[in-house]
Protein backbone atom coordinates (compact mmCIF):
# COMPACT_ATOMS: atom_id res chain seq x y z
CA UNK A 1 0.00 0.00 0.00
CA UNK A 2 2.81 2.40 0.86
CA UNK A 3 4.61 1.78 -2.40
CA UNK A 4 1.33 2.25 -4.22
CA UNK A 5 0.83 5.64 -2.59
CA UNK A 6 4.33 6.81 -3.46
CA UNK A 7 3.85 5.53 -7.00
CA UNK A 8 0.61 7.49 -7.36
CA UNK A 9 2.30 10.67 -6.18
CA UNK A 10 5.28 10.09 -8.44
CA UNK A 11 2.98 9.40 -11.38
CA UNK A 12 1.15 12.67 -10.82
CA UNK A 13 4.52 14.41 -10.70
CA UNK A 14 5.75 13.09 -14.06
CA UNK A 15 2.46 13.04 -15.97
CA UNK A 16 1.94 16.17 -18.09
CA UNK A 17 -0.92 18.41 -16.95
CA UNK A 18 -2.37 18.22 -20.48
CA UNK A 19 -2.95 14.48 -19.99
CA UNK A 20 -4.44 14.65 -16.49
CA UNK A 21 -5.88 18.05 -15.47
CA UNK A 22 -4.81 19.40 -12.08
CA UNK A 23 -8.39 19.32 -10.84
CA UNK A 24 -8.52 15.57 -11.52
CA UNK A 25 -5.12 15.03 -9.89
CA UNK A 26 -6.31 16.84 -6.77
CA UNK A 27 -9.62 14.97 -6.67
CA UNK A 28 -7.66 11.70 -6.62
CA UNK A 29 -4.51 12.79 -4.82
CA UNK A 30 -5.85 14.33 -1.60
CA UNK A 31 -8.23 11.48 -0.71
CA UNK A 32 -5.45 8.99 -1.51
CA UNK A 33 -3.00 10.86 0.71
CA UNK A 34 -5.58 11.04 3.51
CA UNK A 35 -6.33 7.30 3.39
CA UNK A 36 -2.65 6.29 3.22
CA UNK A 37 -1.60 8.53 6.13
CA UNK A 38 -4.61 7.34 8.14
CA UNK A 39 -3.69 3.72 7.45
CA UNK A 40 -0.04 4.48 8.24
CA UNK A 41 -1.00 5.75 11.69
CA UNK A 42 -2.74 2.43 12.36
CA UNK A 43 -0.12 0.25 10.65
CA UNK A 44 3.28 1.88 11.33
CA UNK A 45 5.08 0.04 8.51
CA UNK A 46 3.70 2.51 5.95
CA UNK A 47 6.23 5.36 5.35
CA UNK A 48 3.81 8.23 5.87
CA UNK A 49 6.58 10.81 6.10
CA UNK A 50 7.72 9.93 2.58
CA UNK A 51 4.14 10.24 1.34
CA UNK A 52 3.73 13.73 2.81
CA UNK A 53 7.09 14.88 1.43
CA UNK A 54 6.24 13.51 -2.02
CA UNK A 55 2.85 15.21 -1.98
CA UNK A 56 4.54 18.49 -1.03
CA UNK A 57 6.94 18.16 -3.99
CA UNK A 58 4.00 17.71 -6.35
CA UNK A 59 2.19 20.68 -4.74
CA UNK A 60 5.22 22.94 -5.26
CA UNK A 61 5.04 22.35 -9.02
CA UNK A 62 1.29 22.90 -9.27
CA UNK A 63 -0.29 26.14 -10.41
CA UNK A 64 -3.44 25.68 -8.33
CA UNK A 65 -3.52 27.96 -5.27
CA UNK A 66 -3.45 26.54 -1.74
CA UNK A 67 -2.03 23.18 -2.87
CA UNK A 68 0.57 23.16 -0.09
CA UNK A 69 -2.05 24.19 2.45
CA UNK A 70 -4.27 21.32 1.34
CA UNK A 71 -1.41 18.85 1.73
CA UNK A 72 -0.76 20.14 5.25
CA UNK A 73 -4.41 19.98 6.31
CA UNK A 74 -4.94 16.54 4.75
CA UNK A 75 -1.81 15.00 6.26
CA UNK A 76 -2.16 16.44 9.76
CA UNK A 77 -5.87 15.58 10.00
CA UNK A 78 -5.32 12.01 8.79
CA UNK A 79 -2.42 11.53 11.22
CA UNK A 80 -4.46 12.89 14.12
CA UNK A 81 -7.48 10.72 13.39
CA UNK A 82 -5.31 7.65 12.87
CA UNK A 83 -3.47 8.17 16.16
CA UNK A 84 -6.76 8.77 17.98
CA UNK A 85 -8.23 5.57 16.55
CA UNK A 86 -5.15 3.53 17.49
CA UNK A 87 -5.11 4.96 21.01
CA UNK A 88 -8.82 4.23 21.44
CA UNK A 89 -8.26 0.64 20.29
CA UNK A 90 -5.33 0.35 22.69
CA UNK A 91 -7.45 1.57 25.61
CA UNK A 92 -10.09 -1.01 24.77
CA UNK A 93 -7.40 -3.68 24.79
CA UNK A 94 -6.19 -2.62 28.23
CA UNK A 95 -9.70 -2.88 29.65
CA UNK A 96 -10.32 -6.27 28.06
CA UNK A 97 -9.37 -9.42 30.01
CA UNK A 98 -7.96 -11.01 26.88
CA UNK A 99 -6.36 -7.85 25.52
CA UNK A 100 -6.60 -7.19 21.79
CA UNK A 101 -4.53 -7.64 18.67
CA UNK A 102 -4.18 -3.86 18.38
CA UNK A 103 -2.70 -3.60 21.87
CA UNK A 104 -0.35 -6.49 21.12
CA UNK A 105 0.68 -4.79 17.88
CA UNK A 106 1.53 -1.63 19.82
CA UNK A 107 3.50 -3.61 22.40
CA UNK A 108 5.42 -5.50 19.71
CA UNK A 109 6.68 -2.21 18.24
CA UNK A 110 7.78 -0.75 21.56
CA UNK A 111 11.02 -2.41 22.77
CA UNK A 112 11.40 -2.54 26.54
CA UNK A 113 14.31 -0.08 26.66
CA UNK A 114 12.45 2.43 24.48
CA UNK A 115 9.30 1.99 26.57
CA UNK A 116 11.17 2.60 29.82
CA UNK A 117 12.74 5.77 28.41
CA UNK A 118 9.34 6.95 27.18
CA UNK A 119 7.73 6.32 30.57
CA UNK A 120 10.48 8.22 32.40
CA UNK A 121 10.30 11.19 30.03
CA UNK A 122 6.51 11.19 30.05
CA UNK A 123 6.46 11.28 33.85
CA UNK A 124 8.97 14.15 33.89
CA UNK A 125 7.76 16.30 30.98
CA UNK A 126 4.18 15.25 30.23
CA UNK A 127 2.58 16.41 26.99
CA UNK A 128 5.83 17.86 25.60
CA UNK A 129 7.17 14.32 25.16
CA UNK A 130 4.08 13.38 23.18
CA UNK A 131 4.60 16.34 20.85
CA UNK A 132 8.25 15.44 20.24
CA UNK A 133 7.56 11.73 19.82
CA UNK A 134 6.15 12.21 16.30
CA UNK A 135 9.27 14.05 15.20
CA UNK A 136 11.62 11.29 16.37
CA UNK A 137 11.82 8.27 14.04
CA UNK A 138 10.20 5.25 15.73
CA UNK A 139 9.35 7.42 18.74
CA UNK A 140 5.57 7.59 18.37
CA UNK A 141 4.60 4.04 19.36
CA UNK A 142 6.67 3.75 22.59
CA UNK A 143 5.31 7.09 23.84
CA UNK A 144 1.75 6.11 22.89
CA UNK A 145 2.14 2.85 24.84
CA UNK A 146 3.55 4.81 27.78
CA UNK A 147 0.43 7.01 27.68
CA UNK A 148 -1.77 3.92 27.62
CA UNK A 149 0.01 2.33 30.58
CA UNK A 150 -0.20 5.64 32.45
CA UNK A 151 -3.95 5.51 31.80
CA UNK A 152 -4.16 8.88 30.11
CA UNK A 153 -7.78 9.62 29.17
CA UNK A 154 -8.57 10.01 25.49
CA UNK A 155 -9.09 13.75 25.85
CA UNK A 156 -5.65 14.34 27.37
CA UNK A 157 -3.94 12.25 24.70
CA UNK A 158 -5.79 14.05 21.90
CA UNK A 159 -4.89 17.46 23.37
CA UNK A 160 -1.19 16.59 23.25
CA UNK A 161 -1.32 14.69 19.98
CA UNK A 162 -2.94 17.51 17.99
CA UNK A 163 0.13 19.83 18.01
CA UNK A 164 2.31 16.75 17.52
CA UNK A 165 0.55 15.93 14.24
CA UNK A 166 0.77 19.56 13.10
CA UNK A 167 4.52 19.65 13.79
CA UNK A 168 5.00 16.31 12.04
CA UNK A 169 3.13 17.44 8.92
CA UNK A 170 5.08 20.71 8.77
CA UNK A 171 8.44 18.94 9.13
CA UNK A 172 7.92 16.44 6.34
CA UNK A 173 6.24 19.00 4.13
CA UNK A 174 9.30 21.24 4.45
CA UNK A 175 11.45 18.32 3.26
CA UNK A 176 9.21 18.05 0.21
CA UNK A 177 9.25 21.80 -0.42
CA UNK A 178 13.05 21.74 -0.30
CA UNK A 179 13.19 18.84 -2.75
CA UNK A 180 10.68 20.48 -5.07
CA UNK A 181 12.62 23.75 -5.04
CA UNK A 182 16.03 22.21 -5.70
CA UNK A 183 15.02 20.15 -8.74
CA UNK A 184 13.45 21.35 -11.96
CA UNK A 185 11.54 18.13 -12.58
CA UNK A 186 8.90 17.04 -10.03
CA UNK A 187 9.91 13.37 -10.19
CA UNK A 188 13.45 14.29 -9.16
CA UNK A 189 12.16 16.09 -6.11
CA UNK A 190 9.87 13.17 -5.23
CA UNK A 191 12.79 10.74 -5.49
CA UNK A 192 15.02 12.96 -3.32
CA UNK A 193 12.28 13.42 -0.70
CA UNK A 194 11.55 9.68 -0.52
CA UNK A 195 15.23 8.77 -0.17
CA UNK A 196 15.77 11.39 2.53
CA UNK A 197 12.73 10.40 4.60
CA UNK A 198 13.57 6.69 4.34
CA UNK A 199 17.13 7.40 5.51
CA UNK A 200 15.79 9.43 8.45
CA UNK A 201 13.42 6.64 9.46
CA UNK A 202 16.25 4.09 9.28
CA UNK A 203 18.50 5.98 11.72
CA UNK A 204 17.09 4.41 14.95
CA UNK A 205 17.52 0.86 13.61
CA UNK A 206 21.12 1.58 12.58
CA UNK A 207 21.91 3.09 15.99
CA UNK A 208 20.49 0.03 17.78
CA UNK A 209 22.54 -2.31 15.61
CA UNK A 210 25.72 -0.34 16.30
CA UNK A 211 25.04 -0.50 20.03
Amino acid sequence: MALTGVSLLAASAVTPASVIPESTQQAIGYPTLFLLVLAGALVPVIPTGALVSSAAVVAVHRTAPFSLAMVFVTASLAAFLGDAALYWLGRRGLKSKNGSRWLEAIRSRAPEDRLEQAQEKLAAHGVAVLVLSRLVPAGRIPVMLACLLAEWPMRRFARGNFPACLAWAVTYQLIGILGGSLFAEPWQGVLAAVVLTVLISAVPAVVRRVR
